[in-house]
């Protein structure tokens, strides 16, 4: 058998770049998933926002029905992990307000831009990812 998630992850770049673009292009908007969130939290009705937010989930629920099936390891359902995806999601929630975006908005159409303020939020991030990551492998925690 080949291994050919990679063709998934060009697939799903290629998909990316298309959706970010042709949102410029024809409403000269930026595709960044947190602040379109944010604005349909806030009440706005612009329907390109509850469209866009809606094929995210679309796309998401067409690829695990699509894809072909995979073992993983039973996720922790206990009160502890619950919780600590909750203190995940709150502290995502709170960095990307704080970096005024998300990966989506700066690393996609920021960099596309050639924005420096992205250029520094995007090693931002992948420096923050890697720095956890290597702390929670050294832990045991991982």
């Amino acid at each position: 058998m080949i291994d050919a998630s990679w063709i998934n992850a060009a697939i799903g770049g290629a998909l990316i770049g298309l959706a970010s673009g042709g949102l410029m292009l024809l409403d000269g908007r930026l595709a960044g998933v947190s602040g379109i969130f944010h604005r349909v939290v806030e009440g706005n009705r612009e329907y390109w926002r509850w469209a866009f937010l809606l094929g995210l989930v679309a796309a998401g629920l067409a690829a695990h029905f699509w894809q072909a099936p995979v073992v993983v390891p039973a996720a922790d359902t206990s009160l502890s992990g619950y919780s600590v995806v909750i203190l995940a999601g709150l502290l995502v929630g709170f960095g990307t307000r704080m970096g005024n975006g998300c990966t989506s908005g700066h690393g996609v159409c920021g960099l596309a831009r050639l924005s420096l303020r992205s250029l520094l939020a995007v090693l931002v991030f992948l420096g923050t990812g890697m720095l956890v990551t290597a702390a929670m492998r050294f832990s045991g925690a991982i």
